[in-house]
């Protein structure tokens, strides 16, 4: 069996996951990063992307993730985000509508605002990723 540590993950509104792990998967601003029992202490910050867990049965439950902190300790480890879902709670079809608003507004093209396009692309990102992280569900 492989060793554990305890990890949580949370954003202002829940603590969605409570619990040992063997490992965890996460993508950083400057790639992905995974962590085990025993890794050194650190901060980073995290991208739009995917947290997968393994459980000690080897068994892994996907998160989707809008940025956020990523903090290992010798005691362990904690990922604290602005949104985050696990998969299997993911409206496929409401990132979907999330999809198609941001494009939608990206193909407006909106000249001279660049915050709108920006807010456009960020949303996009994150919409692709919920929908992306939904398709891992299951083994």
């Amino acid at each position: 069996m492989a060793e554990t540590y305890p990890l949580i993950i949370a954003t202002p509104h829940a603590r969605l996951f409570d619990g040992p792990v063997s490992a965890v998967r996460v993508r950083a601003v400057d790639g992905q990063l995974g962590v085990m029992a025993g890794h050194a202490p650190m901060v980073t910050e995290l991208a739009i992307g995917e947290v997968v867990l393994t459980d000690a049965s080897g068994e892994r439950t996907s998160f989707a993730t809008s940025g956020g902190v990523l903090r290992v300790e010798k005691d362990g480890v904690v990922v604290i985000s602005e949104a985050c879902e696990q998969a299997c709670d993911i409206d496929v079809q409401r990132a979907r509508q999330a999809i198609e608003r941001a494009r939608a507004r990206l193909r407006a093209g909106v000249v001279g605002r660049d915050t709108d396009v920006a807010r456009a692309e960020l949303a996009l990102g994150r919409a692709l990723n919920r929908l992306q992280v939904a398709g891992h569900q299951g083994p």
